[in-house]
Formats: structure tokens, C-alpha cells, sequence
């Protein structure tokens, strides 16, 4: 495994991770100026990722034909970050509900045609015995990405929004260009023909036509594994970005916090991410990925029951940091397992869209379901609501951890 190459893969992850964080930190915010039930912010919210279902399935296979051509997945990545930084940009300097939506919007569509792809790097350029330990590397990255808003938001929000919403979009263009600098002309393992390749099938690759040919297979799958992971991912996905998009909100409502301190909440919590998701993800290869995923809902809930017991500014700083601790050990082994069981390596940008399918299917609905759990019981039972969901999810990672036999990554 080569640290330059996990290196720039990763910081290109970071990039446009950035962004997103955000975008979840402080929109719901820009929202409430003109919006005051918790759950119509909360579907609006997850309307990004109901356009993520809908555009990165197809835009992910596009991708899988231009790297199997050997013209690589970059010109899709640099493009879209570039026009996705305007309406993010411009979504402090809107004063009324229907010009914010537009740009939220836009920003939304845009950014959606490249996240998955950027994501599918880590298997254009990390050889398949590796990838569950440089996805490690990955998500640490990520979780920078939570520390650098939260301290957008302590440092600038209050001071200056219109500053704060331009310096995460300036950001994500100069690092993806470096990337692209040192990552760009390095050949892919999608374009190069590998006689040692593990694919179960390699004729199979002509017959996905389309992203339906690559679902038709997947649903067909026998033993159903493919499709029990998939609901797991929608589920906790639904969870996590539910506590995500209504923390600020809580917070102010239920903490007294101001905004900025609000947005604040998550920074220890991505603090923990970033220390435990490395040796997380080499714990994983020899615990096993399923196992190790269900371990981390089963402690993402208990960190929600903590916040719900000590309604307090440490108790809910306490709470996001053994979620975040549950979630990254969801988070470095889901995609990687799912690789782990696509049909062909010609087809791991369209498992990467698939990925995205339940993932933002789930994190469409989940904020909006938990809002209007808070519109019924207050801001005080958030936390609590959002364990007897995240429960559900343990469920589902029960029956998957009896059905399937995790291997080591």
C-alpha cells in the first residue's frame, strides 16, 4: 500500500467531505429564518440525498466506462466541484425562502455528480487486500472534515457567514486540484487488464448495460447478502445523518447554545473519529467487517441514551463522542464490504452509486423522520428518539451477522 497514493486519494475525499459538513452544520439554521417546524427542515434537509439517489448511480457508471476506457474519473470530479461551489457560495447573500432553495438546489444536483466518484478513488488506485486499511486512512480524513467545520463555525460563523460559506468551497477546489496534480496521470486498476484478477466472473461485464443491469444482479444475488448490507447502510446512514442535521438545532433549542457554539457540538466527536478510525479499520480485518459494523450501531445507541440521560452541554459532548466511535466503525468497513462483493472490478463506481442509493435514501428520510418525532415530543427526547431508531438499525446488523460470514479484508 502506497502512503502518497492513500495520501491524495484521501485528501481528495476530504475535499469535497468539507463541504458536505457544512452544509449540515449550518443550513438547517439558514432554513429556520424562514421555516419553524423541525420537520419540514429536517425533509429538507435530506432532499440532497434523495437527489444523490436519483444522479450518483448513473453518474458512478459513467465513471466505471471512462476508467474501463483509460480516460479516468477526474474530468467528471474537477467539473462538478467547480460548478457546485457557486450556489454554496452565494447561499449566506439570499434573503428570501425560494432563492435559498434554489441554490441549495443547485448546490445539491452538483455536488451529488461528483461525491460518489470521489469516493470510488480509493479502489481506482488501492489494490483490493488493502482497501479496508487505506479506507481507514480515508475516514480519518473524513472526520477532519467535521474538525474543520465545527471550528468554521466557532471561529467565523458569528463573525462573518457570508466568509464562512466561501471558505469551504475555496478549500475543496485547492485541494482536489493538487490531487488531481500528483493522482491524475497514474494509471487505474480499471483501465489496466490484471490476469491475477479476483473477479468471479469477468463475462459478466458485458451484460451491465446499465445501473439496472448491475441492480437486477445484485437483488438476484443467492445467499442476499448484497441487499441485507444495503438496508443496514440505510438505516444507520438514516440515523447518523439525522443526529448530524439536527444538532445544531438542538443545541440552540434544547442546550440554550448559541449558534456558533452549536455548531460546535461535533467537534469532539470528530475529534474521537479521527483517533479510534485507523486502528478501527485494522481491527476490522481480523474482528471481521460485519461484525465489527454491528458493534458500532450497538454502541452508536448507547451513546445516544447517555445524551438523552444528561441533557447538558458535557453530556452531549459525551454522547456525540461515543457515537462518533460507533459510526466509524460502521463507516470504514461498509463501502469496503460492498466492494468486497461486486460481481467485476469493472463495476465498483456503479456499487459506489449503489452505496450512495441506500445510504442517502436512508439519510433523506432520517432526518425528516426524527423531526417530526421532535415536533411531537420536544427538542428534550431528540436524543432518545433517535436511539429507539438506531435500535431498529442493531436489528438489522443481527440478522446479517447470522446469515453471512464476514471475511478478513
Amino acid at each position: 500500500m502506497s502512503a502518497g497514493t492513500v495520501l491524495w486519494v484521501t485528501l481528495a475525499v476530504f475535499a469535497q467531505e468539507s463541504v458536505w459538513n457544512f452544509y449540515d452544520a449550518q443550513v438547517p439554521t439558514e432554513l429556520r429564518h424562514y421555516i419553524t417546524s423541525a420537520g419540514l427542515v429536517g425533509l429538507i434537509m435530506g432532499m440532497d440525498n434523495v437527489l444523490g439517489v436519483l444522479i450518483q448511480p448513473w453518474m458512478g457508471f459513467l465513471s466505471d466506462r471512462r476508467a474501463r476506457a483509460g480516460k479516468g474519473r477526474w474530468a467528471i470530479i474537477l467539473t462538478g466541484a467547480a460548478m457546485a461551489s457557486v450556489p454554496f457560495a452565494l447561499i449566506p447573500w439570499t434573503h428570501n425562502l425560494p432563492t435559498l432553495m434554489v441554490c441549495v438546489v443547485a448546490f445539491a444536483a452538483t455536488a451529488n455528480a461528483f461525491k460518489g466518484i470521489t469516493e470510488t478513488l480509493v479502489s481506482d488506485y488501492v489494490d483490493p487486500g488493502h482497501r479496508g486499511r487505506a479506507q481507514g486512512f480515508v475516514k480519518a480524513g473524513v472526520s477532519l472534515t467535521i474538525v474543520v467545520s465545527s471550528l468554521i463555525s466557532l471561529l467565523v460563523v458569528d463573525r462573518s457567514v457570508t466568509l464562512a460559506f466561501a471558505i469551504s468551497p475555496v478549500l475543496m477546489l485547492l485541494i482536489l486540484t493538487v490531487s488531481w496534480t500528483f493522482l491524475g496521470r497514474r494509471p487505474t486498476s480499471a483501465a489496466l487488464p490484471r490476469p491475477d484478477d479476483s473477479d468471479r466472473d469477468p463475462a459478466t461485464d458485458t451484460d451491465f448495460t446499465s445501473p439496472w443491469a448491475v441492480v437486477r444482479d445484485l437483488v438476484r444475488e443467492p445467499s442476499g447478502a448484497r441487499a441485507l448490507l444495503m438496508l443496514g447502510i440505510f438505516c444507520f446512514a438514516g440515523m447518523w445523518s439525522a443526529v448530524r442535521a439536527l444538532l445544531t438545532p438542538y443545541g440552540t433549542e434544547a442546550l440554550g447554545l448559541s449558534r456558533g457554539a452549536a455548531g460546535g457540538l461535533a467537534l469532539p466527536g470528530a475529534i474521537a473519529f479521527l483517533v479510534c478510525v485507523v486502528p478501527l479499520a485494522y481491527a476490522s480485518s481480523r474482528l471481521g467487517q460485519v461484525r465489527a459494523m454491528r458493534y458500532g450501531v450497538g454502541l452508536f445507541v448507547i451513546g445516544l441514551l447517555i445524551g438523552f440521560a444528561v441533557p447538558t452541554t458535557p453530556g452531549t459532548v459525551a454522547a456525540m463522542v461515543v457515537t462518533s466511535v460507533g459510526y466509524a466503525a460502521f463507516a470504514v468497513n461498509a463501502l469496503v464490504a460492498l466492494w468486497g462483493l461486486a460481481p467485476s472490478r469493472h463495476v465498483l463506481g456503479t456499487y459506489t452509486g449503489l452505496y450512495t442509493v441506500a445510504s442517502s435514501t436512508g439519510a433523506a428520510l432520517g432526518p425528516a423522520l426524527l423531526g417530526l418525532t421532535v415536533d411531537a415530543t420536544g427538542w428534550r427526547f431528540m436524543l432518545l428518539n433517535g436511539a429507539v431508531f438506531a435500535a431498529i438499525t442493531f436489528a438489522v446488523f443481527t440478522r446479517l451477522a447470522r446469515r453471512t460470514t464476514s471475511a478478513p479484508a
